[in-house]
């Protein structure tokens, strides 16, 4: 399979979770991939929760389960290891629908609500720094 050329930064759709557009940072520092979440509840063998937050200008405040999801352990860029909840979801990048695990993130206080690591990107996509938006420029034309 040849590799995509992908920026730093770009835009993509998550279309399992209704979301278009969402600005994705490109993190080959980071193994798995994440997703800003809120109001994360788990009971009774289903996960509950809202992706994105009030502040964002794509938020719809629509509540998503999930009964197949995985407990990880996550070491964050400060070397803190986090529990946190992963889910099986897609993702549409150069139009075309990929499976992607995501696992499920306060990112309230950083600049990208979406993280993808090393896990989606290796096979598929070769990282170019210089570049950004290459996945949405082309959705756009």
């Amino acid at each position: 399979m040849e590799k995509k050329v992908i920026g730093r930064f770009d835009k993509a759709d998550f279309p399992a979770l209704h979301l278009n557009d969402i600005a994705i940072k490109i993190d080959t520092g980071a193994y798995t991939s994440s997703i800003h979440c809120e109001n994360i509840v788990e009971k009774d063998g289903v996960l509950e929760c809202t992706f994105l937050d009030e502040e964002h200008p794509l938020y719809n405040g629509k509540k998503f389960t999930f009964t197949d999801y995985d407990i990880v352990f996550v070491r964050s860029s400060n070397g803190i290891i986090q529990k946190r909840y992963q889910v099986i979801s897609t993702i549409k990048i150069f139009n075309k629908v990929y499976k992607i695990s995501l696992s499920l993130s306060s990112r309230q206080e950083m600049r990208f609500p979406v993280l993808i690591g090393r896990k989606f990107l290796t096979k598929k996509f070769i990282v170019d720094t210089e570049l950004t938006d290459v996945s949405y420029n082309l959705k756009q034309k």
